[in-house]
């Protein structure tokens, strides 16, 4: 990054940082969004998960240390001490924090009570764009998108639709899953024909959503993946997987594309914000201790070499004291502190953190 452009960088998220430890809890007579709707994986999961048959076969985080800083420090189904990214974007809607699991109230027989709600959350965690990806009993992207469709019915969002917010945060699962089954030793035009593959499949998802009436769309990006604590145990120095990162970067671009001069281009009165996880992780490792955090590569909770053995953040796992130290809660998934400061340069930054607009710019569009 040139040396001009980083100190605007910095200024942007620690002022991000700042505005997060001020930002207020949401409420209903202050949202700003009529509903939110969301979909995509573990980073978005409040507790669908919980709700799903297939015991250890399932990810889940309905259990301690997860949620010891959540209030009343009960664990929900969120991979994280407290909130997720999607809580923090939700206070920033106005929200309370994320609307609830779609599984929380599939079985509400009073039609009152689904139209009550500020919308919906379908996230699964361990799904993916691939309906391949993550275990049988999980929920993938396709399917969160027909649960939308069953559900408008009994909600309101004819009307809403047009200025409700659809929030999709999804498709590192997909890229594990590629690097995993070939041992990161893919060749390039493998690694290209599989990114354009998967990019194609997600526009898809997002026509079927711009079909049921998604007209703001906010998409968050994968972060640099390869140097989570799980992936860093893979590499015999501790450092970064950069055959991950890679990954990351190219569908990243990918997803970029496609919503700029791609397929969903023509999709008539859609508009859309690309929140980018992914800048905000790179700034954090770069310069954590300007942005309050004092170890990036350990994650708080888990057990093994960085905390980030595969078993996660168990009950009987070590938990760190000073969590809002860490950039990783678990072996994958950020903390509490991480997730605030990222939904506040995604929801206010630079195009640097979100592009073509932000967050912000999004829902004052009209």
């Amino acid at each position: 990054m040139a040396a001009t452009v980083l100190p605007q960088v910095m200024g942007v998220l620690l002022a991000a940082a700042a505005f997060a430890c001020a930002a207020p809890s949401g409420s209903k007579s202050n949202n700003k969004v009529p509903a939110l709707y969301v979909f995509g994986d573990s980073t978005a999961d409040v507790g669908n998960n919980n709700y799903l048959p297939g015991g250890a076969a399932v990810p889940r985080a309905n259990f301690p240390h997860n949620g010891v800083d959540f209030p009343t420090s009960r664990p929900t189904g969120r991979f994280s001490n407290g909130y997720n990214g999607v809580d923090f974007l939700a206070v920033h809607m106005g929200l309370k924090r994320s609307p609830p699991p779609f599984l929380a109230v599939a079985n509400k027989t009073n039609k009152q009570v689904l139209r009550g709600l500020l919308g919906v959350n379908f996230a699964s965690a361990g799904s993916g764009i691939l309906d391949t990806t993550g275990s049988y009993m999980i929920i993938p992207l396709s399917q969160q998108v027909a649960q939308l469709a069953s559900l408008q019915r009994d909600m309101i969002m004819e009307q809403q639709g047009q200025r409700s917010v659809f929030l999709i945060s999804t498709g590192g699962n997909d890229l594990f899953a590629f690097f995993s089954r070939s041992n990161g030793s893919t060749d390039a035009e493998q690694r290209r024909r599989f990114i354009s593959n998967l990019v194609s499949l997600y526009e898809e998802h997002v026509k079927a959503l711009y079909a049921l009436g998604a007209r703001k769309v906010a998409v968050i990006d994968v972060p640099p993946i390869g140097c989570c604590p799980y992936p860093r145990t893979l590499h015999p120095l501790g450092a970064c997987v950069d055959a991950l990162n890679d990954l990351a970067s190219a569908f990243n671009k990918g997803v970029r594309d496609a919503f700029s001069h791609g397929s969903l281009a023509s999709l008539q009165g859609l508009s859309y914000s690309v929140g980018s996880s992914h800048a905000v992780v790179q700034s954090i490792l770069k310069h954590p201790r300007r942005l309050g955090f004092k170890d990036v590569t350990t994650a708080c909770c888990g057990s093994g070499r960085f905390n980030g053995a595969k078993s996660g953040c168990t009950p009987n796992a070590t938990l760190c004291r000073n969590r809002h130290d860490y950039l990783f809660w678990d072996m994958l998934h950020p903390t509490h502190a991480a997730s605030k400061i990222a939904a506040a340069a995604i929801y206010n930054g630079s195009t640097r953190f979100a592009t073509p607009v932000n967050l912000r710019q999004l829902l004052e569009d009209h």
